[in-house]
């Protein structure tokens, strides 16, 4: 386990976070504004650590510790930009703890400095990083949504609780479904470009794996009109498998393993 992250932005990123994780019943704009400056150092850390600013040399740390917390930045941005519509301070509190959880883990698995072998490489790193904050926010929506449909069996009601209409909520988190596998099908295509290309390995099966999973929830949706429960248990299985495709082979390799880049 090795520290290269700036300590004093690690440990400014996760007091903003954590301040924005406790309650704030009294001070109700507090957590809000915690939670967007932890945002914020966050954001420098991944410029930090992913883009090449505090190594020398270039290239990029690509391990799993990094991607995983740039997709939890990603899915605290959507958050901090629905917020100012629809405040979820639940929502807020658990977002904070993983913001925490992620700046630790991707202080202490930096991953290896790799370099990217072609000028389309970087794109393609983006495009991953960008599918998973989309389907990552699709989850958080998808989990939002199966809550208040448990709330409207049990009679409890969902307007009150939600802030917003159940149909809006589901078009959001489809939409969100589409906009990620859009960009999941531009990496994949981008993939064959690079030199390397596709190879037969853990990242490709399950990447391929999750992209089917996502087209078929898409075409379930459109021609036999699946939705509630069915349709977010396809989407949490496509993200399983996409998480799986790079952070969960990563963190095979780099942790459990005890390997660099490979």
């Amino acid at each position: 386990m090795a520290f290269s992250s700036p300590w004093l932005l690690v440990l400014g990123a996760m007091a903003g976070y954590a301040l924005a994780a406790l309650p704030a019943d009294n001070r109700p704009h507090l957590g809000s504004f915690a939670l967007a400056m932890g945002w914020l150092l966050h954001l420098v850390l991944l410029l930090f650590d992913i883009t090449g600013w505090s190594h020398e040399g270039g290239g990029a740390r690509l391990g799993f510790a990094p991607v995983l917390s740039a997709t939890v930045w990603l899915v605290i941005g959507v958050h901090t930009l629905e917020s100012r519509l629809v405040p979820l301070p639940t929502v807020r509190k658990s977002l904070a703890l993983a913001g925490v959880v992620a700046v630790v883990l991707a202080a202490a698995y930096p991953g290896d400095v790799r370099q990217f072998a072609s000028a389309m490489g970087p794109l393609h790193f983006v495009l991953g990083v960008a599918s998973y904050g989309l389907f990552g926010a699709a989850v958080l929506h998808g989990i939002l949504l199966d809550a208040a449909e448990r709330r409207m069996r049990q009679h409890k009601g969902t307007q009150g609780w939600l802030g917003m209409p159940l149909l809006q909520l589901e078009r959001i988190t489809f939409r969100f479904v589409e906009a990620g596998f859009a960009v999941l099908t531009a990496t994949l295509v981008l993939g064959l470009l690079v030199p390397q290309g596709w190879r037969l390995e853990h990242k490709t099966v399950f990447s391929l794996l999750g992209w089917g999973v996502f087209a078929a929830l898409l075409i379930g949706r459109r021609l036999r009109g699946w939705r509630g429960r069915r349709a977010t248990r396809w989407l949490y299985v496509g993200a399983a498998l996409l998480l799986l495709a790079y952070v969960g082979s990563r963190f095979v390799v780099e942790v459990l393993l005890s390997r660099g880049a490979g």
